[in-house]
């Protein structure tokens, strides 16, 4: 499983960014699907997930601002980020699950700023 995450780059606070991230290969039946972030000297943390079937989980330093969401024909992810602030810089990375193995995007820099 190869994943490929796209949508980062420098936005103004109170903008909004969208985050893809496909997975590619012999692949079917994703499991669990999700948005990890790395903070500038800080430590990887969860953002969101969502399941086969659709049902979501979010970071409460996000909830209400990010919006998970999937296409399973496509095997990917999405991320919508909205209101953003400086808080929210950091190394986006996509992880799904399938056959019980996690795998890992290399990550999509985020930098809000003015």
């Amino acid at each position: 499983v190869q994943l490929q995450a796209s949508g980062g780059g420098l936005v103004q606070p109170g903008g909004s960014l969208r985050l893809s991230c496909a997975a590619s290969g012999r692949i079917f039946n994703i499991n669990n699907m999700g948005w990890y972030r790395r903070a500038p000297g800080k430590q990887r943390e969860w953002v969101a997930d969502i399941s086969k079937g659709g049902s979501t989980t979010y970071a409460d330093s996000v909830k209400g601002r990010f919006t998970i969401s999937r296409d399973n024909a496509k095997n990917t992810v999405y991320l919508q980020m909205n209101s953003l602030g400086p808080e929210d810089t950091a190394v986006y990375y996509c992880k799904v699950t399938y056959f019980n193995t996690d795998y890992w995007g290399k990550g999509t820099q985020v930098t809000v700023s003015s």
